[in-house]
């Protein structure tokens, strides 16, 4: 079923919307918490945010999709967020990004059949003297090899089984 047909627990975003009842600049603020709940930001939940809020469903969906941080689809259980900076990329960066495609079989935005990782490509991590650089959750992996990647992929994976 696709995700503009399955129905949220809307009762989860209750207490955030009472949390900035009134507050007409909390959009983003919501759009967070939501994501928070949901790990991700389900079609529906943006149409009730919208309807909360009095926004419209396109400023609502405006603001999703203007920045980074919302996500629209699920993630895997790891995010993997590899960094294409400046300092990233003339150190590497593509050959890692081969590197993880090669040992995962999907690409930037996309997540593993069995919900193990998503990757995602982004502009920065601010951790150039560790570049190339890659962050897993919480977790920062530098100086990379496409070979360290590998490994560092595996490890997890074994460890979610």
């Amino acid at each position: 079923m696709c995700d503009c047909c399955e129905k949220s627990d809307l009762s989860k975003l209750t207490p955030v919307f009472e949390a900035f009842a009134g507050d007409d600049h909390a959009l983003i603020s919501i759009l967070q918490k939501a994501q928070e709940i949901y790990g991700y930001l389900p079609v529906d939940v943006l149409y009730a945010i919208a309807e909360k809020t009095g926004n419209s469903p396109a400023k609502v969906m405006g603001v999703a999709t203007f920045y980074t941080q919302f996500r629209l689809k699920p993630v895997g259980k790891n995010l993997i967020l590899l960094c294409k900076g400046t300092a990233c990329h003339v150190n590497g960066a593509d050959s890692i990004e081969k590197a993880l495609v090669e040992e995962l079989g999907v690409g930037d935005g996309e997540t593993t059949d069995d919900g193990i990782f998503s990757i995602k490509t982004v502009a920065c991590l601010g951790c150039c003297s560790l570049s190339p650089v890659m962050m897993i959750n919480e977790d920062t992996y530098g100086s990379l090899t496409p070979a360290k990647a590998k490994e560092i992929v595996r490890k997890i994976r074994e460890a979610s089984k």
